[in-house]
């Protein structure tokens, strides 16, 4: 038995393979930070659907290429198909690699900072999904030191989906095949 997913081989491979798998480089952060920021008012499988979109349209969500985005790559990018065209989250996903860059400058790489916000895990797994919060004590510490470093569209919810797709918190539920 999976968490999610049953049935659709995307969001299958998605559940086994990514989804609560620890992600501690930089890089890695920065792309799955983007996609929870766009999957923001959306279901999951609209993302993962545009995925190789995404990396295709944000340069393989290299933060540096990213910073370097201007004006018209804004526009390139409203106009393409094959992502979410909404200019609030491309603008914030070029501010977003600029302040990643930023912290790395500064001397806290991304990693180090987001994975700073992890709790201790859980003593056993949930066993249902109304065991698990939308946002926690720690994502909303997250979301507010992100935004405090420039981060856009990095809510408690949103940087909660991003501790959960990145494994800073393990939420499989018992009974699952992932389930720790």
């Amino acid at each position: 038995m999976r968490c999610f997913g049953d049935g659709n081989p995307l969001y299958e491979r998605y559940h086994d393979e990514e989804w609560g798998v620890p992600v501690r480089d930089e890089h890695g952060l920065f792309e799955r930070i983007s996609l929870e920021a766009f999957q923001s008012g959306l279901a999951w499988i609209t993302i993962l659907r545009k995925r190789e979109g995404f990396r295709s349209a944000f340069a393989g969500f290299d933060p540096e290429a990213v910073a370097a985005f201007g004006p018209d790559d804004v526009e390139r990018l409203l106009g393409d198909a094959e992502i979410v065209r909404n200019r609030a989250k491309i603008e914030a996903t070029i501010a977003n690699a600029r302040a990643t860059l930023a912290l790395r400058e500064a001397g806290t790489p991304l990693h180090e900072l987001v994975w700073s916000f992890a709790p201790p895990p859980r003593p056993a797994a949930p066993t249902s999904w109304e065991e698990i919060p939308t946002q926690t004590a720690e994502s909303k510490a997250l979301a507010k030191t992100l935004k405090g470093v420039g981060f856009r569209f990095v809510g408690p919810t949103t940087a909660y989906a991003a501790m959960q797709a990145c494994g800073l918190v393990d939420d499989h539920l018992a009974g699952c095949i992932r389930a720790r």
